[in-house]
């Protein structure tokens, strides 16, 4: 009876409600930024007028900025702590930069030159540091939750939640997105930057909003899907010749769905096979949605709607417990953990920007120009968007199959999650 009673208080209580609640408020600035520039960026800079390998270095610059700055905020956070500060600096830095990549070469405009060169060296500078800031955020708001609780439950509950609100940023932009495609005209080069200009600008509103009331609200301990998503508008527009509101509406889909499993997965309880087994089904899931990508007829290009939700099921599903798996990882060590939680961010964001450079760098024209060479012609965009992920989710099955994870106080894995 004694022994019970002493283990009971030795198992960490889960975190309340409103914790995980205000805790998913603040990557809202960092996730509604990033879908922007997945999404959009390459889209927006092609449609300026730059080459698509010039595109391609734009956003390659970013993500080697955002992999190294992950590995050596991580460090620096694990040596001096205060969370917060790293987490408010960040998102003060990625607001402010944020609104330049998307705001107009201002080289250009001081020299009165558009030239290639020019542009390309101004819009990879403030790719650069947007991603400088965008990494403190993220690896500082990745290791609180190893801090804030050492509960394996409340850890996922969290991430989930986290998930969720990922979720909620990323169809604040694409109803944002819809609403000026559909109400705005983009007949000129001004009108082309005008519509990404107000994206852009309410976006970075938006994320303010929340992550203001994640510092308001949000106690700090004491002692942190890319490929796919930057070729999914050019997918729904070049290949399968969709509607231009497919580009905020197959998008918002996916994000609908993933949503949805994140609000189911944060009332489930946790062990650490439980992470492989959700994790490995959403890799078939990718698997099966990359190869319908890949061959999809633009004869049935309604079926990308079906498409999309499986893929939101699947993101959700490999987010989740993927960043789960790298918290139980850590277990209840915590010196190191945004270290940790960088150095896996480093290897996402470099590799993920390297895929992108080197399909632009296959890109050399359009679908449109192609279509006349063969009718079975597979463009880039289908690998990007298709084949690569399916890749990479086998890949990554393969990798936790081998994967040993012990879950630290499994007894409390079992209660009632947020009580």
């Amino acid at each position: 009876m004694v022994n019970d009673i002493r283990d009971d208080d030795s198992c960490p209580k889960p975190v309340g409600r409103s914790s995980v609640f205000y805790y998913g408020f603040g990557h809202m600035l960092n996730d509604i930024t990033a879908a922007c520039w997945f999404t959009y960026l390459l889209l927006f800079l092609t449609e300026i007028g730059l080459s698509p390998r010039d595109a391609a270095i734009t956003m390659l610059a970013g993500q080697i900025a955002d992999g190294f700055a992950t590995v050596f905020a991580g460090e620096l956070i694990d040596r001096f702590g205060h969370f917060k500060v790293w987490h408010g600096a960040g998102s003060i830095l990625a607001a402010i930069s944020f609104s330049s990549v998307f705001g107009g070469c201002l080289p250009c405009k001081i020299l009165a030159s558009r030239s290639p060169i020019i542009e390309t060296i101004s819009y990879s500078t403030s790719a650069a540091i947007f991603n400088v800031g965008w990494a403190a955020t993220q690896v500082s708001h990745m290791s609180m939750v190893n801090c804030i609780s050492l509960n394996s439950t409340s850890r996922v509950v969290m991430t989930s939640c986290r998930n969720a609100f990922t979720m909620v940023a990323n169809l604040s932009l694409y109803a944002v997105a819809l609403v000026v495609f559909s109400t705005t005209k983009a007949t000129t080069h001004s009108d082309i930057e005008n519509q990404y200009h107000w994206i852009a600008y309410t976006s970075i509103f938006i994320g303010c909003c929340f992550v203001g009331i994640f510092h308001l609200r949000t106690k700090e301990p004491r002692l942190a899907q890319n490929v796919s998503q930057a070729y999914l508008a050019f997918y729904v527009i070049e290949d399968l010749r969709m509607a231009k509101s497919a580009k905020a509406l197959v998008p918002a889909i996916i994000y609908i769905s993933s949503f949805i499993v994140s609000i189911i997965m944060q009332e489930m309880s946790w062990t650490g096979q439980r992470l492989k087994a959700y994790y490995c089904a959403g890799g078939v899931i990718w698997v099966f949605c990359g190869t319908s990508i890949l061959f999809l007829p633009r004869s049935l290009s309604a079926f990308m709607y079906v498409i999309s939700v499986f893929i939101g099921i699947a993101n959700t599903l490999m987010t989740v417990t993927g960043v789960s798996m790298q918290s139980v990882l850590v277990g209840s060590d915590l010196n190191g953990c945004a270290f940790v939680y960088g150095s896996l961010s480093f290897l996402d964001k470099v590799s993920c920007g390297l895929a992108v450079f080197v399909l632009q760098s296959f890109q050399s024209s359009s679908p449109r120009s192609q279509e006349s060479l063969s009718t079975e012609y597979i463009s880039v965009t289908r690998y990007g968007l298709g084949l690569l992920p399916a890749v990479c989710s086998l890949a990554g099955m393969g990798i936790t199959y081998t994967m040993k994870l012990r879950t630290p106080h499994s007894k409390s894995l079992m209660e009632p999650l947020l009580d």
